[in-house]
């Protein structure tokens, strides 16, 4: 009987680690699946200006990445006519809650005000400390400035970019409108705004870049 007894407490031991080992393997996979928020810093052109909420920037990205099985949650700071003043003062409350990644995607609207770069500059440099400090990895996607503005006012709106792209560990992306911006069939009638072919080939051109951003995030 006692060795009935000490064969029946091994197996009642067993049972009981397997089921603590079964809780932390549910508790680990939980963990793991937490989704990925990834910031959306912008304007109108990743707020969906224009375009049924499903035709939008961040919804199409929303749905190539669920294709790929990516695990994101889109957080949406896009506000139509934003610029990087207005970006870099609501920040804070961008990442109320919380960020593990971010497109940062302004600056469009600076250039179409016609205002100093070297304010642009310094907008978006507070921007990218705070997301460093943060240790937030950012995807900063760059612009031109109308051509109505004049050569040298596109020159220093441009170098902006081209400066703040040497940062470490910052992925740049030169032109968030490459390939579609100047194009009528892929833009809106106000030829500023893409339309949903225009807005599905940026989603399909950045994707890969998105992908290395997400690549160096990690749930917090």
């Amino acid at each position: 009987m006692a060795s009935m007894g000490r064969g029946y407490g091994v197996v009642q031991r067993a049972r009981e680690a397997a089921i603590v080992l079964a809780c932390l393997f549910v508790m680990f996979a939980t963990a793991q699946a937490a989704p990925i928020r990834l910031l959306i810093l912008g304007d109108s052109l990743t707020a969906g200006y224009g375009l049924a909420a499903p035709d939008g920037f961040q919804a199409r990205l929303a749905a190539a990445l669920a294709a790929q099985g990516r695990e994101v949650k889109l957080l949406d700071g896009a506000v139509s006519g934003d610029t990087t003043t207005g970006g870099r003062a609501r920040l804070d409350w961008a990442l109320g809650d919380g960020a593990d990644a971010a497109i940062v995607a302004l600056g469009a609207n600076d250039g179409l005000r016609g205002q100093d770069p070297a304010q642009m500059e310094a907008n978006l440099a507070a921007i990218l400390d705070a997301l460093a400090a943060k240790r937030i990895p950012v995807l900063l996607t760059g612009m031109y400035a109308p051509p109505n503005l004049g050569a040298e006012y596109g020159q220093a709106y441009r170098a902006v970019f081209d400066r703040l792209a040497t940062r470490p560990g910052l992925i740049f992306d030169p032109f968030f409108l490459e390939g579609v911006a100047g194009d009528p069939a892929l833009n809106q009638a106000d030829r500023m705004h893409p339309n949903p072919e225009g807005v599905r080939r940026i989603v399909a051109r950045i994707l890969p870049l998105v992908d290395r951003l997400l690549d160096q995030a990690a749930p917090k």
